[in-house]
C-alpha cells in the first residue's frame, strides 16, 4: 500500500500536467513551425510561432489552416507549418488579405481592398508590385479574373461568408488564394504570433500588431 502511494504521489501529477497541456493546446494555443520561404521576410524558414485558436480574424492577421481540400496540390507540396496535430503535413500559414463580403484587386503594382489601396508597408515595394502578379505575369487581377481558374466559387466577385481571401508576404513564391481560392472559417487553425526572442520588433510588429 506505501508503494501504491509513492507511486501515485509522483504519478497523479504528471498525468494531470499533461491533461492540462493538452486542453490548453487544444483549446487555447499550440506551438509550430513555420517549413519554407511563403512567409519571408517576417516568417523564416524553421522559426517557432505561437498559433492562438480562438484569436479574432481581422484584416491583416496571419493564419495557419489545413490547405487539404482547399489547394489541390496540398498532399504533394506538403506543408508550410509543421508540428500542428492531425492534418497530415498540410497545414499553410498566410496573411488574411480580405474577409467575408469585401472586394480585392490588383491594380497598378498595388492591392486594393473595397476599391481602397492597402498599407503593405510590411513587405518589399517589389514584392508589393511584381510579386502580387498571377503566375508571375505582369497585369491586374480582380476575384473574377482568378476564380475562373479555381476549382470551387467560379465568378465570385466578393470574398463569400465565413471565408477569406489569403496571401503569402513573399507574394513571388507564394501558393495562394490568387491560385486556389479561398480559406474556409473552419479550416483555420489560428492566429499567429510570434516569440519575442526569435525575431525583431519591426518582423514582430508586421506580424502580431496587424490584426
Amino acid at each position: 500500500m506505501k508503494t501504491i502511494k509513492v507511486i501515485l504521489s509522483w504519478v497523479l501529477p504528471v498525468i494531470i500536467g499533461l491533461a492540462v497541456a493538452l486542453i490548453i493546446r487544444q483549446c487555447f494555443f499550440t506551438v509550430a513551425r513555420v517549413d519554407g520561404p511563403s512567409m519571408e521576410p517576417n516568417l523564416i524558414n524553421n522559426e517557432r510561432i505561437m498559433v492562438w485558436r480562438r484569436s479574432e480574424i481581422k484584416r491583416g492577421s496571419v493564419i495557419v489552416f489545413n490547405a487539404a481540400g482547399i489547394d489541390p496540390q496540398a498532399a504533394e507540396n506538403g506543408g508550410f507549418v509543421k508540428n500542428l496535430l492531425g492534418t497530415n503535413g498540410t497545414d499553410y500559414v498566410k496573411r488574411v488579405i480580405a474577409v467575408p463580403g469585401d472586394t480585392v484587386a490588383f491594380k497598378n503594382g498595388s492591392i486594393y481592398v473595397n476599391d481602397h489601396k492597402i498599407d503593405q508597408s510590411y513587405i518589399s515595394s517589389s514584392e508589393q508590385k511584381n510579386g502580387s502578379d498571377y503566375n508571375m505575369q505582369p497585369g491586374n487581377w480582380d476575384l473574377k479574373s482568378l476564380s475562373r481558374n479555381w476549382k470551387k466559387n467560379q465568378g465570385a466577385v466578393k470574398v463569400p461568408k465565413n471565408q477569406y481571401f489569403v496571401m503569402g508576404d513573399h507574394r513571388s513564391v507564394s501558393n495562394d488564394s490568387r491560385y486556389w481560392g479561398f480559406v474556409p472559417k473552419d479550416k483555420v487553425i489560428g492566429v499567429v504570433k510570434t516569440f519575442p526572442w526569435d525575431t525583431n520588433k519591426q518582423k514582430r510588429e508586421n506580424i502580431n500588431d496587424r490584426d
